[in-house]
């Protein structure tokens, strides 16, 4: 470790996080049967120690696609120091000069793309989106076009509001009742096609694009106000829609006079080697939602970012003391977010770090594919840019998706190797079989050779 850690007994941490910490995602009751919480104390570039002071390669950014810049990045430390020590915080209804500039900057990414709102979660900003939709249908149509369409399999966040629009059922599980209103379209998962009635084994993008307007016609497109997606599925499986998929989208977005809302909290920000994953395919959303890449982790920001035709909406008669966006986000109004995110895209403008996504991507996208060649357990590989999945199968001609256990076996033996590699989990019955790769967008060749071999040798001593 390169740091300082002054605390001499690391015991006493790991006995107050036992006793007072509950972490996100997993089952405590090992922790009382003699395992022991891990402490991540220490991060540089894409390695982190843990309490034992084992080095551990992060092939998951920070656990969960947030560390695009890497760790240890002291210059983003230095501005949010700076920032908060001139201006730390004020209520969203006034304006920051961190947040002025980044919006300014981060528009230059995204043309067509006018207003940037600050919230501090995914999560957070999805449900801003949801509620400009929903008012937007009361302001003028008659509260009748509020319907949100979502797709199985994505991920839009935790509150229950996001749930409603959540297509991972194990997920959502015991969280119902769900907000009413939300409607979900077929997932576009070309590998599981033989899985949805009627696919047909050509222009299958095409095809499940359709299914989607057949859904809005069944609901009537009167009441359906927008439409909600990940431009790469994240936690469903790591799914990049097959060619035809997005430009149908799009049209049928237009024709039906339908809002189309982009997810980029995992995608945004370098993760697939554009800017934003949506860059890929040629569309022209109306609202963009992002956070975890935004800063990178090193602090909480995330952004809702839209249209000028949107943002009129809500200033077009200001003789209704309704006609505003009455909505604030706490936290949005902090100055450390947009100070940290200036910096980490400045980072990866000068580091060019998208172009080392691609070329990272491609490479990693092909060490996995020899992977498979090797292992007849690996279905499928497949991904964008430095966000790349390994679906697990116990057929591959029938396609059967491994056992669930084995498929955490491979998680867990590779941590043991101290590399950390992620799979879904929790999120759709029966389907928790991709592993989920995403390293820092820093990575080099070294780096996932690493990686890639901690897989294949988690592979051979799990399945044989």
């Amino acid at each position: 470790m390169d740091g300082t850690f002054n605390e001499n007994d690391i015991s006493r941490v790991v006995e107050a996080d036992r006793a007072n910490v509950w972490h996100h995602l997993i089952q405590h009751q090992p922790f009382f049967n003699g395992a022991d919480p891990k402490i991540i104390v220490e991060g540089k570039g894409i390695k982190v120690w843990d309490q034992k002071g084992i080095e551990h390669i992060d092939a998951v950014s920070g656990g969960v696609w947030t560390v695009n810049v890497g760790y240890g990045r002291e210059t983003i430390g230095d501005a949010v120091r700076d920032a908060i020590v001139k201006m730390n915080f004020f209520g969203g209804t006034v304006g920051s000069v961190p947040g002025a500039l980044f919006a300014e900057k981060l528009l230059t990414k995204m043309p067509g793309l006018d207003r940037v709102y600050y919230c501090n979660s995914g999560s957070e900003a999805n449900e801003k989106a949801f509620k400009m939709v929903r008012q937007i249908a009361h302001k003028r149509y008659g509260g009748k076009k509020h319907k949100i369409l979502y797709r199985d399999r994505d991920y839009h966040g935790t509150t229950i509001a996001c749930l409603s629009a959540g297509g991972q059922d194990e997920r959502n599980a015991q969280y119902g009742p769900y907000t009413p209103g939300f409607v979900r379209v077929p997932h576009c998962l070309e590998y599981r096609k033989h899985e949805q009635d009627g696919a047909p084994d050509q222009n299958y993008g095409e095809w499940a694009a359709n299914q989607i307007e057949e859904i809005i016609l069944r609901e009537g497109p009167d009441t359906v106000g927008a439409l909600c997606l990940e431009p790469v599925t994240a936690g469903g499986g790591v799914i990049e829609a097959p060619d035809g998929y997005w430009p149908r989208v799009q049209e049928i977005c237009k024709k039906y006079d339908i809002l189309l809302h982009i997810d980029e909290v995992v995608c945004g920000v370098g993760r697939t080697g554009e800017w934003f994953g949506y860059q890929h395919y040629g569309i022209k959303p109306d609202f963009v939602t992002m956070a975890k890449g935004v800063a990178s982790g090193y602090a909480a920001i995330a952004c809702m970012v839209t249209t000028n035709e949107v943002f009129d909406m809500f200033k077009d008669d200001t003789s209704d003391h309704l006609n505003y966006f009455r909505d604030i986000s706490t936290f949005g109004g902090c100055t450390a977010g947009p100070a940290a995110a200036i910096e980490n895209m400045r980072i990866i403008e000068d580091e060019d770090l998208l172009g080392n996504t691609v070329a990272m991507g491609d490479y990693m996208l092909d060490q996995l594919s020899a992977l498979k060649d090797k292992h007849k357990v690996i279905g499928d590989v497949r991904g964008k840019g430095l966000f790349l999945g390994a679906e697990l199968v116990a057929d591959r001609d029938s396609r059967e998706p491994a056992d669930e256990k084995m498929v955490q076996a491979v998680v867990g033996h590779c941590m043991k190797q101290a590399v950390i590699i992620g799979a879904t989990n929790r999120s759709l019955p029966g389907r928790n079989n991709t592993l989920c790769f995403s390293p820092a967008l820093i990575a080099t060749k070294d780096n996932i050779d690493h990686i890639v071999g901690a897989v294949d040798t988690a592979l051979t001593d799990v399945f044989g």
